[in-house]
């Protein structure tokens, strides 16, 4: 059977939650099996780079490039012909101050675009927050698609607004994907349909299989007495705003109502948003124990294998987890990339993205495991 290569380069890779998705999609075609090998990836974070490397270029070091995407001269990179860059989302995500092209970090894509003008790939995956949509009234993601339909030698474009929870990832997490095909290959990109059955609860992905005690990243934060006292009151899917806390543990917090603060999980339905920074009852919090979850258990709601290991301190580990993207969803996209490319049909669903302050919400029945 011939194989079909496909060489994939990554920018802002973190941890590899997208590398190791994309290496997992085959797809055969007749006599034919199309794949995608991870060959450069280049991030700012060390410790990602070590996590990265380790998992996802165990041989090859120097297939990591540590440095800032400021420093890349991409005409001198490895040659490949698929990339993928997740831009950096601060100025963008819907609970920062969406400094939109303003911030530090809103620019960065045009680096993937100067990576896609350096080598023309075949295709292209770029990933952002929901935010984007919205960012700078919405101007900020007309010229980002703009930009990149005009990048190279010319892209046919589809985005989407992406809910892995229906993809069977146990975590209501919801991206935007624009995935681009060069247009002298004449093919458009279909959004696969939704494959879950049922949502994946987050009592079944952390307890099916259960998580070995000695698993890497498997460390518990020290949770004080008071907080160990204020988790008793609240139920699960609760947060801090519970009514039934006694008001002696109560944040005395003025004017905020954040719902992840202190927010217990629900066991039959998914988690909610894996984030990787924030201060104290951010760090997402059993439904039935009174503690915050460690970072094996974060990385399993992400859909990480339990080998993955993640270098670098815990809090490190957590910001990794919480950047990155579900591999097991990145799986599904980047097989329906193969079969668009093999010419396999697919069941797809039309390209969602928001429409004035409307968003199709697509129904799926809880696991009730």
């Amino acid at each position: 059977m011939e194989t079909i290569e496909f060489k994939l380069a990554e920018l802002f890779c973190g941890p590899g939650g997208l590398a190791l998705g994309a290496k997992s999609a085959v797809v055969s075609a007749k006599d034919k099996k199309y794949i995608v090998k991870p060959v450069w990836a280049n991030d700012i974070d060390k410790d990602a780079c070590r996590t990265y490397s380790r998992n996802i270029h165990p041989d090859n070091a120097e297939a990591v490039v540590c440095a800032p995407i400021e420093e890349i001269d991409f005409e001198k990179v490895t040659g490949f012909d698929a990339l993928a860059f997740g831009f950096p989302c601060n100025d963008f995500s819907i609970v920062g101050e969406q400094k939109g092209f303003k911030g530090k970090y809103g620019p960065l894509y045009t680096y993937g675009i100067k990576a896609i003008n350096a080598h023309n790939p075949k295709w292209f995956i770029a990933e952002n927050v929901s935010g984007l949509q919205t960012a700078d009234n919405g101007l900020a993601f007309q010229r980002i698609l703009e930009d990149l339909e005009k990048s190279g030698k010319g892209y046919e474009l589809t985005a989407h607004l992406f809910k892995f929870e229906d993809y069977g990832i146990p975590q209501f997490r919801h991206r935007i994907v624009i995935v681009g095909i060069r247009k002298d290959l004449n093919l458009k990109f279909k959004v696969p349909s939704p494959n879950a059955a049922k949502y994946i609860s987050a009592k079944s992905a952390l307890e099916d299989p259960p998580i070995g005690r000695d698993a890497p990243n498997n460390e518990m934060t020290k949770q004080s007495a008071v907080v160990v006292e204020r988790l008793k009151y609240i139920p699960p899917g609760g947060n801090a705003w519970h009514e039934g806390i006694p008001e002696n543990l109560r944040l005395k917090v003025k004017n905020a109502r954040l719902s992840q603060i202190y927010k217990r999980l629900h066991p039959e339905r998914p988690a909610y948003t894996i984030t990787g920074s924030g201060g104290g009852g951010t760090h997402v919090y059993h439904w039935d124990e009174n503690r915050a979850l460690t970072n094996r258990e974060r990385a399993r709601l992400q859909t990480f294998p339990d080998d993955f290991i993640f270098e670098g301190s815990k809090e490190s580990v957590r910001k990794q987890i919480g950047m990155a993207v579900p591999p097991l969803g990145v799986k599904t996209i980047i097989e329906a990339v193969l079969k668009t490319l093999a010419g396999i049909p697919f069941n797809s669903v039309p390209a969602k993205i928001l429409n004035g302050n409307a968003l199709v919400q697509r129904k799926l029945p809880f696991n009730s495991q």
